[in-house]
Order: structure tokens, then C-alpha cells, then sequence
């Protein structure tokens, strides 16, 4: 049996999580401009994440490069997900661990912005590649939940959805993400 319920009560987490995320005006609107500053300086916006974080960061990388709503030129921007002769050789031949940093490693430059996606903070993966990207000079983001883990402390910049749902953090993630893209599509839009 359906239970009606369970949709109401998903719907209002949803919406007590979604009030909260005024309190990131600030720090989204510069990251927004560190994006900005990072494309018009030659460098791009990665994205990398596990599961439903690995697919919300290729929709990402997507619009980056095709466009979100305004018409504009293709800005660089990937998803560290999408190479699976990349993803297979290296968890094979190093680890699953090694996945992301070995192509930051590989990719990334001082000037890229890294966001990595993370609703717990503890993806090991995703938290080498952080350091990687540190330690090339990269600006470093991440997008987590919960406590933060441990990417909260290795990252230059964290977005800690407030909530323990995996569902709830990655809805949280995507709503940031797609006004992130909409704040740079403004910035690169064709007459601007």
C-alpha cells in the first residue's frame, strides 16, 4: 500500500531544508564570482562526485558548456565521472580511492575551480582529489551535508547542506548548482 503520508512528509523536509539556504547568500554569490574570474582567466569549473553526486555533476559540467538559459559561448567546464576507460584503469590499477585525483592530477590547473560533491564528506575519493587540487593551487569547493566530514576542513570553500538526508543535501546541491549556472550564464551572456 502507497502511503500518501510519506510523500507529504518528504515534501516538507524538502521545504524546511530549502528555507535554511538563504543563510548562503553571500558565500554563493562569491563563488559564483570566483567562477566567473576562474573562466575569464583561462581556467575551467570541475566537477566530481559518487552516485546521484556523479550524475549532478555531469548535469552540471553540462550546463556550463552548452548553457543554462541565456545564450552565450560554451564555457570549459567537465565532469570528472563521465571517462569510464579513465574510472576502470586506475581503480585497477591503484584504487577506487585514486579515481578523481589521479585525473586532477592529470586536468587541473591554479587557475580551475574543483567542486567536489559529497553528501557525507567522507567519499575518500572525492576528498584526495580535493588535496590534490590543493596542492596544484586550485580554488577548492565542496558541496556535503550532514557534519561535513572531512571535506569541510580540506576544502577552501563549503557549502554544509543543513540535513541528514541524502535525498534532501543532493535537491539542496542542484538548487545551488543551477543558480550558480544562471549567475554565470548572466556574467558570459551574448550583449553583456
Amino acid at each position: 500500500m502507497l502511503d500518501q503520508d510519506n510523500y507529504l512528509k518528504q515534501l516538507a523536509d524538502h521545504q524546511a531544508l530549502f528555507s535554511k539556504l538563504d543563510q548562503f547568500s553571500n558565500e554563493v554569490h562569491a563563488l559564483a564570482q570566483l567562477c566567473v574570474e576562474s573562466l575569464h582567466n583561462g581556467g575551467k569549473i570541475i566537477f566530481l562526485g559518487n552516485g546521484g553526486s556523479a550524475a549532478d555533476s555531469q548535469h552540471l559540467a553540462a550546463e556550463f558548456v552548452v548553457r543554462f538559459r541565456r545564450e552565450r559561448q560554451a564555457l570549459p567546464s567537465i565532469a570528472l565521472t563521465t571517462d569510464t576507460s579513465i574510472l576502470t584503469a586506475c581503480a585497477n590499477d591503484y584504487s577506487y580511492d585514486h579515481v578523481f585525483a589521479r585525473q586532477i592530477e592529470a586536468l587541473c590547473k591554479d587557475n580551475d575551480v574543483v567542486i567536489g560533491l559529497s553528501t557525507s564528506g567522507q567519499s575518500p575519493n572525492v576528498n584526495m582529489a580535493i588535496e590534490a587540487a590543493n596542492r596544484i593551487g586550485a580554488a577548492t569547493v565542496a558541496f556535503t551535508g550532514k557534519d561535513g566530514g572531512k571535506i569541510k576542513d580540506i576544502s577552501k570553500y563549503a557549502f554544509i547542506m543543513p540535513s541528514n538526508e541524502t535525498a534532501r543535501i543532493q535537491e539542496a546541491h542542484m538548487f545551488i548548482g543551477h543558480w550558480l549556472c544562471d549567475a554565470v550564464d548572466c556574467a558570459f551572456a551574448e550583449g553583456s
